[in-house]
């Protein structure tokens, strides 16, 4: 909590700022003096309830807004997953409401079998060629190419070529099911 309470006086001063708003005439709208909403800024004056209401009142904010909790670690630290072939790696956290992967596909001799499932995916090859069977499209993607397409249009993909493609990979809970979830799933213990 000291930590949350050490980051009020700056957000505070950029609500302030963001208002165009000078020390003295925040003060003055909230019946306190300059020099105390200084110190509070800066950290040299504890915050109170007291002296909050009244500031945010005036600056129509929420106490929450200024006295957030610190921010979660943003580094998604997930195993990846090798299933028939290929190298899934989560980029989003569990649970997220967006599922987000990077997916390196090996080259076949073959293309696996078409797949249909509820959704759309979203796919941007980083290295590689991609074959896309999309439907009656057969499709290839290179490098810096992105596709977006219903997933209820029978589709499969693999490396095109002689060597793998890696793509960024987007797709709903649906997609996240197919492609992902599997009874043959082994996760990476590297």
């Amino acid at each position: 909590m000291r930590e949350e309470l050490a980051e009020v006086g700056a957000r505070l001063r950029a609500v302030r700022l963001a208002r165009g708003w000078t020390l003295e005439a925040l003060a003055s709208r909230a019946g306190m003096s300059a020099s105390t909403l200084s110190r509070l800024e800066s950290g040299k004056r504890q915050a109170t309830l007291g002296l909050l209401l009244p500031l945010t009142r005036e600056l129509g904010v929420r106490i929450d807004d200024l006295v957030s909790p610190t921010s979660p670690d943003p580094r998604v630290r997930r195993p990846s997953i090798r299933r028939d072939g290929l190298v899934i790696a989560p980029l989003a956290p569990e649970g997220s409401p967006i599922h987000t992967y990077k997916i390196t596909y090996p080259p076949l001799s073959e293309l696996p079998d078409l797949r249909v499932h509820d959704g759309y995916e979203w796919v941007y090859v980083l290295t590689g060629r991609l074959r896309l069977r999309l439907g009656e499209q057969d499709l290839v993607l290179g490098r810096g190419e992105a596709a977006e397409f219903d997933t209820g249009t029978p589709h499969a993909m693999s490396a095109a070529g002689g060597k793998p493609a890696s793509v960024i990979s987007i797709f709903n809970d649906a997609g996240a099911r197919m492609h992902i979830h599997s009874t043959e799933t082994a996760r990476d213990t590297e």
